[in-house]
């Protein structure tokens, strides 16, 4: 006699959620949006890179941004490029002193003036460091985050306090030919001021 053994199915194991992190975008009413733009969400990745492209006036700059590293940072600048947050803006400040080389952007109307109407906390750990190509939010003290941003060209010496988002991969020529342009004169002689030949952003993707 032939006896039928049946086998119960095996269950395969579910795929682990990837990780996610809870951010908190507080409305400023006090400096409203520069442009139209929503908050994004509150849950974030917590994992991957997001591949930023910014087309400028000089060239192309390309970076990796480490959402490991920075989740509400980054998915904060991924969501304002796609937003179109960036597009068609200036870069208002260049500095080139044995301190801090760096270009700033990410302000609407004139340098730390015009963000997207919202901020949110710093990603430190006190350990962070600014070398050349690193892409970092600027800000105006503690948890003040919001559309700015700068990218070092020579090197930062500053305080671990600003949230490392990235660094670039490729385009670092851009930044040494914006530098070389020069920066406006200022009353005592620093280099730190605008660009001499305006630095515009025509368009950032992220992906």
């Amino acid at each position: 006699m032939l006896m039928m053994v049946v086998l119960a199915p095996v269950a395969s194991a579910a795929p682990a959620a990837a990780p996610t992190a809870r951010c908190e975008f507080i409305p400023t009413p006090e400096n409203p949006a520069a442009r139209p733009v929503q908050p994004p969400g509150a849950v974030v990745p917590a994992k991957g890179t997001v591949k930023v492209t910014i087309v400028t006036n000089y060239g192309v700059v390309i970076a990796s941004l480490d959402r490991a590293n920075a989740p509400c940072g980054v998915e904060n600048f991924a969501h304002l490029a796609r937003s179109w947050f960036y597009t068609l803006s200036q870069c208002w400040r260049l500095t080139d002193t044995t301190r801090l080389g760096v270009l700033q952007c990410g302000d609407i109307y004139r340098a730390e003036e015009g963000g997207p109407g919202y901020r949110f906390a710093d990603e430190v750990t006190g350990k962070e460091t600014y070398a050349r190509g690193t892409i970092a939010y600027g800000n105006q003290g503690p948890g003040t985050n919001g559309s700015e941003f700068f990218i070092v060209h020579s090197f930062a010496n500053i305080q671990p306090v600003y949230t490392v988002i990235g660094h670039v991969t490729q385009g670092m020529d851009t930044l040494d030919r914006i530098v070389k342009a020069g920066i406006v004169p200022q009353p005592d002689g620093l280099l730190d001021g605008a660009p001499k030949k305006p630095v515009r952003i025509l368009h950032v993707l992220a992906r």
